[in-house]
């Protein structure tokens, strides 16, 4: 079993470096492509950026905590999947009031994936605290937390996945592709909850379904709502 160093403060740390680094990368984008950024601003006024920061904090610690409360530590956490998705609740709502059409989301793919990535090294250095380590495993790369189990590493199983897509939609931006230009935020959310959707299955959460977890439920709204916008802006020719 590998026994990482476990660092209490590490979360911290790491939430610290995460919005730092998704800082980073929405100046690289800024820089890259200044008028389609700026072309985006009439449609994201700062009551956009309000409604959109309420809905994610709102949905972090709501969805964060109908997960835990039904756990073994029972008390409140929050969840970044619950910002996610409280974000988009909200935006979307408040598009439909301000009669906004189309997505507004492409600038925000690259900087949350690179901020998921940095983040869930938090989550791996706090060890069992953080309550989003594995379930007991025999695999040769089994992580002991500190209490002389191995289990599997699901925070570097999301890092790494999401640092991949990071990558992947960086290059493709870079290349012009059609995908990552028009659809990187439902590009985003689809690779986000389809990962995710695997990783719960390695986690100690409480079923609500089934095997299913909250978020697994979650992540299955989360593809539908992606799947069914990356559909409604294709041209019909191009659904053929």
């Amino acid at each position: 079993m590998i026994p990482p160093p476990i660092i209490w403060w590490s979360h911290y740390l790491f939430d610290v470096l995460a919005w730092a680094s998704a800082w980073q990368v929405g100046k690289w984008q800024y820089r890259r492509w200044p008028r389609e950024v700026e072309a985006l601003a009439p449609l994201t006024p700062p009551s956009y950026f309000v409604t959109l920061a309420l809905g994610a904090v709102a949905g972090a610690w709501l969805l964060g905590s109908a997960n835990s409360l039904n756990s073994v530590i029972s008390a409140p956490s929050h969840s970044v999947a619950g910002a996610l998705a409280g974000g988009i609740v909200a935006v979307e709502i408040w598009k439909a009031v301000k009669g906004v059409r189309g997505s507004t989301g492409k600038f925000f793919a690259l900087p949350i994936a690179t901020g998921i990535a940095v983040g869930r090294l938090g989550c791996f250095f706090s060890g069992i605290l953080d309550f989003t380590y594995g379930i007991p495993t025999n695999v040769p790369w089994a992580v002991d937390f500190g209490d002389g189990m191995g289990r599997h590493p699901v925070q570097l199983y999301e890092a790494l996945t999401m640092a991949g897509f990071a990558i992947v939609l960086a290059r493709s931006r870079a290349a012009g592709a059609r995908w990552a230009n028009e659809h990187a935020f439902h590009a985003l959310v689809l690779v986000y909850a389809g990962q995710r959707f695997l990783w719960e299955f390695l986690k100690p959460y409480p079923t609500v379904l089934g095997p299913l977890n909250i978020f697994h439920l979650l992540m299955l709204g989360l593809a539908a709502y992606a799947i069914i916008w990356w559909r409604r802006d294709e041209p019909a020719s191009a659904l053929r």
